[in-house]
This record gives structure tokens, sequence and C-alpha cells, in this order.
């Protein structure tokens, strides 16, 4: 970690906390800041805040209250789940106090470079194989940010010789400031998180914030199979480097005769990558583009390709019971990444799906519910899910209370040879804290199969 004096003797306050929140409160307390922490959970069953307070770091919960703006603070570090238009928020704008993410903060005390990675779908397979090629060739990597890790606390351990691979949302692209990956992927952008950011342009525009402070001397990856990115690139000041699953290109990531080349380079046969999914082709080339341009052998990267099988709760095997295969793809939040799950099979498919409404509807998935025989629906998205699943033809489609219930349920409906997937294309904070915990649930209820 780098020895600086910029937050030394502010007064900052730490807008919310879970795991980011925590970690970077922490950090700013040894780098001599006079943190307060503010979160909406009330004190007696905040253990995290509780925590923080026997550190001395001053700790006011049970709401936001817009008044301790007036307490002079120099800095916020908001948690990237509240929105930009909370009182607190809008208040400090007001003010003119600066509100970053604590990813700004893990990149002033990082002595690593970082390999960022956005983008609609695709961004924790992506980081993983960029992480799992690095390692293989004893690049010393490590991995952080929406991924799971909190980026500042692997900042404050990192060194020189390390590199930060970083999964970044767009919510934690809104505060950034000096953020400057050594090389940027944006993996591809469809509609998402308008509860959020309220328009597509204003979501595109957070993406496109991962390259605005980079250089000539840095690197953008990015689709070249969709015109959005590419117009990002357009803005960028980095060295463009294309990745096309359709193309065939000069340079850049592409697909020739069936091997996945970089620069006029065939890496491997397609043939002998283990990832199943023809989404996971613009996954894999990304990775591959950023893992030769961080120097890895092409050995490393062919021996990862053959043994990757994929990211918990991303189109995750699960098991195998009387001909049945289970695949856990709870991390599928939107339709679109429900659309590439239903794309990897051509068995005949159980389809688990439904959660949180935020007003879209799933019009999109019919052409792609060709092989359903079946659907299981739960959540408060299940009527407009069963509208869609009607009108694709589907015979049988049942209701039930959760992802428990819904695995016997699609059971009942399954034959051998058949794909039982759950794959909800909704976020689960309708029923459950996270995809995670849903797609545990769906594992466990699985097991219980058996």
């Amino acid at each position: 970690m780098k020895q600086i004096n910029s937050f030394s003797h502010k007064k900052i306050l730490v807008l919310g906390l879970a795991k980011s929140g925590v970690t970077a409160a922490a950090l700013l307390h040894k780098l001599g800041a006079f943190v307060t922490v503010n979160d909406k959970k009330p004190f007696s069953e905040n253990p995290e805040a509780q925590g923080l307070l026997e550190q001395g770091i001053k700790v006011i919960c049970g709401d936001h209250p817009v008044e301790l703006l007036d307490e002079g603070f120099e800095l916020i570090v908001k948690n990237p789940g509240i929105p930009y238009n909370n009182p607190m928020v809008t208040g400090a704008f007001e003010k003119g106090i600066p509100v970053i993410t604590e990813v700004e903060l893990a990149y002033q005390v990082s002595e690593a470079p970082f390999i960022a990675i956005t983008g609609t779908n695709g961004k924790t397979t992506t980081t993983t194989l960029v992480y799992e090629m690095l390692r293989e060739d004893n690049k010393q990597p490590l991995i952080a940010g929406n991924i799971g890790t909190v980026a500042s606390g692997v900042a404050e351990e990192a060194t020189k010789d390390n590199t930060i691979v970083i999964e970044l949302s767009s919510f934690q692209l809104m505060g950034i400031e000096t953020f400057n990956p050594k090389i940027a992927i944006i993996t591809n952008l469809y509609e998402a998180h308008l509860d959020y950011h309220g328009t597509r342009e204003e979501y595109i525009k957070a993406k496109a914030n991962i390259t605005k402070n980079q250089t000539e001397l840095e690197y953008l990856i990015v689709n070249a199979d969709q015109k959005e990115t590419f117009e990002i690139a357009g803005h960028s000041k980095a060295a463009i480097i294309p990745f096309s699953t359709k193309i065939e290109m000069t340079e850049g990531a592409y697909i020739s005769d069936g091997w996945i080349c970089f620069n006029h380079e065939k890496i491997m046969p397609i043939e002998n990558i283990a990832l199943p999914g023809v989404h996971n082709l613009e996954n894999i080339l990304s990775a591959m583009a950023a893992a030769k341009l961080s120097g890895v052998d092409n050995s490393a990267i062919q021996e990862v390709l053959r043994t990757f099988t994929g990211v918990r709760h991303r189109l995750q095997y699960v098991t195998e019971i009387d001909g049945r295969k289970f695949y856990n793809d709870s991390k599928a939040t939107n339709s679109l990444a429900t659309i590439k799950a239903l794309a990897a099979f051509e068995a005949p498919i159980i389809l688990l799906a439904g959660g949180l409404d935020r007003g879209n509807e799933f019009d999109e998935l019919i052409p792609y519910l060709k092989n359903v025989k079946a659907m299981i629906t739960f959540g408060q998205t299940a009527p407009k899910i069963e509208r869609v699943g009607a009108e694709a033809g589907i015979k049988i489609i049942e209701r039930v209370d959760n992802v428990d219930k819904a695995v016997p349920a699609a059971y009942q409906y399954s034959e051998s040879g058949d794909i039982i997937l759950l794959s909800p294309a909704c976020a689960s904070w309708d029923q459950y804290k996270t995809f995670e915990v849903r797609g545990d649930i769906f594992i466990s209820s699985v097991h219980k199969l058996k």
C-alpha cells in the first residue's frame, strides 16, 4: 500500500456499510482521517458498526440524517448501492462535498496496477478467467471488486509485483475520480439497472467511466460486435483492442477456422475449450486479449481454457440425477443473461425463473423458449414470465412459492436427458438477500432430491 497523506486529518463520512463500507472506514482510519460512519441499520442490529466503534470510529445508525452534512465533511465515501438521488448524496453535492466509491480509494492507495472489467453480462466469468490466466503464468494476480472481495482491502495488501483484477459495476464506476486501469474491458452493453440510473444513456455513461482517465499508455478492450461499446471506444484516449465472435479481424481477439486468435496468432481450437455456451466465447476472447497484453504465455491460457468450467452461480453445473442435468445460473438477473443460458443447451429444458419486479416485461425471451418444455415460476414477476411462456407455447407452467419448492416441481415434469435450469431473468431481492443465496438454495434443493 502506498503511504499517502491525502486523507490525513480530513473529516470523511462513510455512507452505508456492508463489506465495502466497513473496509473503507477502517482503512481511512489507518490513514489518519477523522471518520464518521452512517448506516441505516439500527446500531443494536449492526455488528459491523459495533466493530468500527470499538476501533474508535464515530458511528451514527438508524437513519440517514441530512443535518449530518453540516458537520464539515471534506469527502464522502458512498456505498455503491445507495442511489444518487438519496437526500444525503444530493445534499452533499449542493454543499460541494465530493462523493466517491471505495474503488476510487482502492486505486489511490494501491501500489499494484489494475485490470478492470465491466459490462452488462459476463463480468464475473471474464474477471475470473483473466485472474486464472495470470495466476497460471505466475504473474501474482489478486482478485477484487464486485466479485465479492472488497477492492480497498485488496489494495491495502497489494505490492507493485501484483496485478489487481477487478470486476466493476456501473454503481461503482459512477464514484471514481482518478481511477485509471492499465487494461480495461467492456464485455457488452444492454439495458439494465434503469431503476437506479433512470435511462439507458445514463447507464452507458456510467460504464464509460472505466476509460475516462486512460491515456495512450493504457488499453481498452471492447466488443466489436456492439455499436455502443465502439462509441465509447471512440471517446477513449486508450489504445483500442477489439474482440469479436462474428468478425475475423486484422487485430485484436477473434475466431478463425474454429480457433480463437489474437493478432493473427492462433491460440487454441474452440473444441478444446471446457466452458460451455456460445455466449462465453465473448468472455474468453476478451480475457485472452487482457492476458496476452499482460505477457501471459499461450500455454497458460490454453491450460485455463481446457480446465475452467465456470463460475459459481453463472451457468454452474451442479449434478446429474437420473439422467437430468442441473445448472445454477442464479446470476442471470436480466433477460439477456437468461437468453444466453437458454442458447447454451440443445436438450429439452425445464426453466426456473422469476424474482424482483423492476417494471420491465420479458417478451424478448419468447423466441428463445423453443426448447423449454416446462416452466416453474416464483417471485414478484411470476405472472409476467408466465404470460411470455404461454405466448411461446409452453404447455406446462406452474407457479410455486420459492426456489426451494421449484426444484422438486421441475423434477416432476422432467425426464432423462432434460436440463433443469435455474436462470431467473430477475434480481433476487424480493425473496433473497443476494443472487448467491438464491443459487445456494437451488443447489441445496437439488442435493435433497438425491
